[in-house]
């Protein structure tokens, strides 16, 4: 089944980012609605194990991270008070693992395993 999970490590300390608020929404064709199909937040590794239904299908998504309050907590500056990644789900059989690599002024992400 299409499940999804994501990690978010702070580069600048070199640890795992806790307690960001992560939400995971469908996108529309045009991009511009979306709906919301869960959230969760980071534990103490980083980690959201798993965001959103069961099952997911084939299709295009967003996850959103609030590395603002992340940051802002933390009582440093940032950039980007929120960091959104897109992404498609081509074979909803398959496991999807979006890891964000995070600093208070960028971020990069990918495809994981």
């Amino acid at each position: 089944m299409g499940t999804l999970s994501t990690h978010v490590l702070d580069t600048s300390l070199g640890k795992p980012a806790a307690g960001i608020t992560v939400v995971l929404e469908s996108v529309a064709g045009t991009g511009l609605s979306n709906d919301l199909l869960g959230d969760g937040i980071t534990d103490g590794d980083g980690r959201v194990g798993s965001i959103g239904p069961e099952r997911l299908e084939a299709g295009d998504y967003r996850l959103r991270f609030a590395s603002g309050g992340y940051f802002s907590a933390r009582g440093v500056e940032a950039f980007y008070p929120e960091v959104v990644v897109v992404f498609t789900i081509a074979d909803a059989d398959q496991h999807y693992h979006v890891p964000v690599l995070l600093n208070p002024f960028g971020y990069s992400t990918y495809r994981g395993s």
